[in-house]
C-alpha cells in the first residue's frame, strides 16, 4: 500500500497576500476585497490578481462617472461621500451604500463577462448564454445605483 503526504516546501518565501482594502481617491470610500468576495459570491477562481484590477478599475469608472456630481458637493463643503445628505440605514449613508453596490456589481459583470468565454463546449456555450443575464442584471445595478446617488430618475424605456 502506498500513501501520498504533501509538505509545505519552507525553502520559498510565502507570497504576500492582496491588500484587504483599496483606497480610493479620499472623498469616495476605499473598498473592501473581502466584502467585494462575499457579497457578490466571487469563488476563489477569481484570483486576487484578477480581483484587484477589476476592483480598481469598477472605481475609477463610477468615480469618472459621479466627477460632475462630487465637484458640485465639494463647492457645497462636503468633504466626502459619506458627509453629503443622504438617509441613514444600518448606521450608513445610502450614498455609501449605494456607490460600494455600482462599484461590487460592476466588478462582478466584468469577471463573469471575462470568465464565461473560458469553456468552448456546447454546454459552455450554453452556460455562456444564462451569464448574459447575470451580466445585464449586474450593469442595470451599477445605473440605478448611481442615479440614486445623483438623485436622477430612472426611466426604463422599451421600443415597441
Amino acid at each position: 500500500m502506498s500513501s501520498f503526504l504533501a509538505t509545505a516546501d519552507t525553502g520559498t518565501a510565502a507570497t504576500a497576500p492582496a491588500a484587504d482594502t483599496l483606497k480610493n481617491d479620499g472623498w469616495f470610500p476605499d473598498v473592501e476585497l473581502g466584502a467585494l468576495r462575499e457579497q457578490m459570491k466571487i469563488d476563489g477562481n477569481v484570483t486576487d490578481a484578477r480581483l484587484r484590477p477589476a476592483a480598481l478599475d469598477a472605481m475609477a469608472s463610477c468615480n469618472a462617472e459621479l466627477r460632475s456630481w462630487q465637484v458640485k458637493q465639494l463647492a457645497a463643503g462636503y468633504a466626502e461621500l459619506a458627509a453629503v445628505p443622504a438617509p441613514q440605514l444600518g448606521g450608513e449613508s445610502t450614498h455609501v451604500i449605494r456607490y460600494r453596490r455600482a462599484v461590487f456589481n460592476l466588478v462582478r459583470a466584468d469577471l463573469t463577462e471575462q470568465y464565461r468565454g473560458l469553456d468552448t463546449t456546447k454546454s459552455g456555450g450554453q452556460k455562456a448564454e444564462e451569464l448574459e443575464a447575470t451580466i445585464g442584471e449586474a450593469r442595470r445595478n451599477v445605473r440605478i445605483a448611481l442615479a440614486d446617488i445623483r438623485g436622477i430618475r430612472r426611466t426604463t424605456v422599451e421600443l415597441i
